[in-house]
């Protein structure tokens, strides 16, 4: 019991570590600044971060939110990230690693998903302030699709039809509409996390992500008075992650209900 809560600490500091790399992605990609090259700095007096300025989340808490030079403060983007990417890596690994028996595809497979949910997390917080998803993120996710094909070789065609049967339609409306009904980046976000789901994963994800999209928004413009033109990579990421971690679980129980078993 104790090995497996230590190893479940490893995975949750695993994943704030990543989510402070996170938000250098988050800040610089938009701004087409190196992510790996340009040190960790102040955003307000330009001062660069030591080491122990950057120890995910406890950093924060320490230095009180503020930065140590200029005292100016630090947005909560920081640890609010680090710490959503170190719950899901948690959730992720007890849903899909098989600790117990040390199963090598997958812990592979629970480290795929966990990737894919940081790239998401990047995505959503990118789109839902520029309304751009960068391509690089999509490329990404793609990449971790032809990996994770190799996890299910002989069913290797679910996710070429992940690949194509939402994105084409997408693709078609994006023509159709001139732009104005869907983004390219949300074309390509569906045909890579398409690749990686299967095809039943992926349309409804798109469903979900439709249906999460619409009543958020709804919500927003009657309170807020949001526009009526909208991020929708936000909302298709969380119908993405819906997807892997309950999918199965949400199209079993549908079939049953229609009668299809």
């Amino acid at each position: 019991m104790l090995g497996l809560l230590l190893f479940f600490v490893f995975v949750f500091l695993l994943g704030i570590i990543i989510g402070s790399f996170l938000n250098v992605c988050i800040i610089r990609i938009p701004r087409g600044e190196s992510i790996v090259v340009v040190p960790s700095h102040c955003m307000s007096c330009g001062y660069n971060l030591k080491w122990y300025d950057l120890i995910p989340l406890f950093s924060y808490i320490f230095l009180g939110g503020k930065c140590r030079k200029c005292g100016s403060k630090v947005s909560i983007q920081y640890p609010i990230v680090e710490a959503i990417n170190g719950i899901a890596y948690v959730l992720i690994f007890i849903r899909f690693a098989d600790i117990y028996n040390l199963d090598l595809i997958s812990w592979i497979e629970a480290l795929i998903y966990c990737l894919l949910f940081s790239a998401l997390l990047v995505l959503t917080v990118i789109d839902w302030r520029t309304f751009e998803i960068p391509l690089g993120i999509n490329i990404f996710i793609l990449v971790l699709g032809v990996g994770h094909i190799f996890l299910d070789l002989e069913n290797w065609y679910v996710y070429v039809i992940g690949l194509v049967c939402v994105s084409i339609p997408l693709w078609l409306l994006l023509i159709i509409s001139k732009g104005k009904a869907i983004g390219g980046g949300d074309v390509k976000l569906m045909a890579a996390a398409g690749l990686l789901l299967g095809w039943k994963n992926i349309l409804l994800a798109f469903v979900l992500g439709c249906i999460i999209g619409s009543i958020i928004h709804i919500i927003r413009m009657k309170v807020s008075g949001e526009g009526k033109v909208l991020a929708m990579g936000p909302y298709l990421s969380a119908g993405i992650m819906i997807a892997v971690l309950f999918g199965d679980y949400i199209i079993n129980a549908y079939l049953s209900i229609i009668g299809i078993t």
